[in-house]
């Protein structure tokens, strides 16, 4: 269904990518609001991300879209300024450029014909920027100042998870998840220790939730949508998850946690905020496929003793309630 009155006073933005990759734009999405003050924000992307989004202020309306195989289902207008927080293009400028932006904000490209005028903002891609940086310095560029404390989400904790440890096995890539073997062992030590122990994931990963928790915690995979994540993310003691979503869902609300990366280095995707908070543990060297199927060499090189470790160091910093 396209948007009505897409015109000259709005800002559209896309970026149709899951919940890690949203997050990580939250910043920049700030940085749309300095930049042009007063005017509708409308956000081209996942409808469930899009729709917490508005209920956080981030963003004013929603166009459900994900991925660039349709066109945007946008109506009005056009005149207005459009925002590539998706990829460096060709494809995603021209995805926007048929919406017929006055103005294109996005980084260079030759192939998509940006910048067309002088009027576009086209700062040159950097591969080995980190996520938040990079967006950060494109809405910089357009006079949206931004930076990593702007990651910050206005979550309000859920209640009753405060002393309970989160463990959140699943990926979206078997290159990223850490043997189950191995989360089960973690659940044992942690609950042995006498931590209360809640396993999370989608409701696809309801069976490797349930394995996990076994019978020393609880698995709540598939209870909560993407607002009740967070709230549960926001009100724990601690998350340790993998290089997904929900880690940067713990960046944003401040719960420390514990990070195991694989193929990607943390360097470009890992924590950048309140950094003391986060224990990142990775053995890799930044050449890993991030998609590929198997565990991932520098994944697999964790061991059950390091990532204990960095909980217990963790919780010996936090407060029981």
């Amino acid at each position: 269904m396209a948007l009505a009155g897409l015109g000259p006073g709005d800002v559209l933005v896309l970026r149709a990518l899951g919940l890690g990759d949203a997050l990580t734009g939250v910043a920049a999405l700030r940085g749309v609001r300095r930049a042009w003050p007063g005017r509708r924000v409308v956000l081209a992307g996942p409808e469930g991300i899009g729709g917490w989004f508005v209920r956080l202020g981030l963003v004013d309306a929603v166009v459900p879209t994900v991925g660039l195989d349709e066109p945007l289902a946008v109506g009005g207008a056009g005149g207005h300024v459009a925002v590539n927080l998706h990829g460096r293009g060709p494809q995603s400028h021209r995805l926007l450029a048929v919406t017929g932006p006055s103005r294109l904000v996005a980084f260079a490209s030759p192939e998509a014909g940006h910048p067309a005028s002088a009027g576009d903002v086209a700062p040159e891609f950097r591969a080995d920027e980190h996520e938040v940086a990079r967006w950060c310095r494109l809405l910089t560029a357009a006079g949206g100042e931004c930076g990593p404390e702007d990651l910050r989400l206005p979550v309000e904790p859920a209640e009753g998870v405060a002393d309970a440890v989160l463990l959140h096995p699943g990926a979206a890539s078997g290159s990223r998840r850490w043997p189950v073997e191995r989360w089960r062992e973690l659940a044992r030590r942690l609950s042995a220790d006498g931590h209360r122990v809640l396993v999370t994931g989608s409701a696809g990963e309801a069976g490797l939730c349930a394995e996990v928790a076994g019978d020393v915690g609880r698995s709540v995979a598939g209870e909560h949508d993407v607002p009740g994540l967070a709230a549960l993310v926001a009100g724990a003691r601690l998350l340790v998850c993998g290089d997904t979503g929900v880690a940067h869902v713990a960046t944003g609300v401040g719960t420390p946690s514990v990070l195991l990366f694989g193929p990607t280095p943390p360097t470009t995707w890992g924590p950048a905020l309140d950094t003391e908070r986060h224990v990142v543990l990775w053995h890799g060297d930044g050449t890993g496929d991030p998609h590929a199927a198997e565990v991932d060499p520098a994944l697999a090189a964790i061991t059950v003793d390091e990532v204990a470790a960095a909980t217990s160091g963790l919780l010996a910093l936090q407060p029981s309630h």
